[in-house]
């Protein structure tokens, strides 16, 4: 499994030569008693658990190039999460689709430093700065993978797969730093559009993120589609949203409530209520809830998100709309 980090490594930064290049591939291993963000970015290969290798953006990029897939599926974890228990969710997401008929979709998980080891109040407020941190390694991806693509992407030799983003809870703050720093450092005229769809699975972010005047606009520049999928009952959200409170008021996550005003959003934005079946999908907490349902079979959140993978459209009824209550036996 390929994966990127900014994890702070046993290893250190990535050796360079005297001439600038880097020494590589080497083997690697997460220096996992410490949360700080790096604002250097390692790529990454997973050879099994435990057992990693730097092979660096040249050599990275290339080989996704290279890939027989036709899409490809960035994977941005929530808070609370350290790297084997990301691949395994990352791994989840690939043998399901996987199984899926029609077009063939890598997984690639970005792994930025969570801290799981002093209580989960101590590493909510932790996480949010790392989170944040992250953005600038983030923002350094984004602007390297530009500079690989007008090297390597050309009329004679295109590149012809898709980039969609899945981004859950706290990994949503991560993807909107990311993309808000590149317009401010890289791309002030604007953001090209090079995700075909961006999912915001249980956004732990404002519900105004989206709107014209906030960060998280940068994200619908960068899109053709988002779409939010969002569930009242969310316990984890309900938690955060007390948690996330400014003076005394309460700030609302876009994972709890959906976009706070959508007609103020742009029109690529979509709200998909899964309140529902959150629950039933991932009982007591009802947060994880975009892979399998209750029985392990794929759930209405991933067969919604496969439909947009396959179309490039978002599936609503009636066609024009852009709010959905999603039922369990969406397929």
């Amino acid at each position: 499994m390929l994966f990127i980090t900014n994890r702070v490594l046993q290893q250190g930064p990535t050796p360079m030569t005297d001439d600038g290049n880097s020494i590589l591939p080497r083997s690697i291993d997460f220096d996992l008693q410490n949360n700080q963000a790096e604002q250097s970015i390692y790529l990454c290969r997973r050879n099994a658990s435990g057992d990693y290798t730097e092979i660096g953006s040249l050599a990275f990029f290339q080989e996704l190039r290279d890939s027989d897939c036709d899409e490809l599926l960035i994977f941005l974890h929530g808070f609370n999460s350290l790297p084997e228990g990301v691949f395994s969710k990352a791994q989840e997401l690939q043998s399901l689709l996987s199984q899926q008929q029609q077009r063939s979709v890598l997984v690639i998980p970005l792994v930025w430093p969570c801290d799981a080891d002093r209580g989960l109040v101590q590493d909510y407020f932790d996480d949010q700065k790392s989170a944040d941190a992250s953005g600038y390694a983030y923002m350094r991806l984004i602007e390297k993978f530009f500079a690989w693509r007008e090297n390597n992407s050309t009329l004679e030799t295109p590149c012809l797969k898709h980039v969609n983003v899945l981004a859950h809870s706290m990994g949503n703050r991560v993807l909107r730093a990311a993309l808000h720093l590149t317009h401010r450092y890289y791309q002030q005229n604007g953001l090209p559009m090079v995700f075909r769809n961006t999912f915001m699975v249980a956004a732990d972010v404002v519900n105004e993120t989206l709107e014209f005047e906030h960060e998280g606009r940068h994200i619908t520049q960068a899109s053709r589609n988002v779409v939010v999928y969002f569930a009242a009952d969310d316990l984890a959200l309900r938690a955060s949203k007390v948690a996330n409170v400014a003076g005394n008021i309460a700030s609302r996550r876009m994972g709890h409530s959906g976009p706070e005003r959508i007609e103020q959003t742009p029109k690529n934005v979509y709200a998909i209520d899964c309140n529902d079946f959150n629950t039933p999908y991932d009982p007591p907490i009802g947060h994880t809830y975009f892979t399998t349902n209750g029985s392990g079979e794929t759930g209405a959140v991933f067969n919604h998100m496969w439909q947009c993978i396959l179309t490039g459209r978002v599936p609503i009824a009636p066609p024009g709309m852009r709010t959905l209550i999603l039922n369990d036996q969406f397929e």
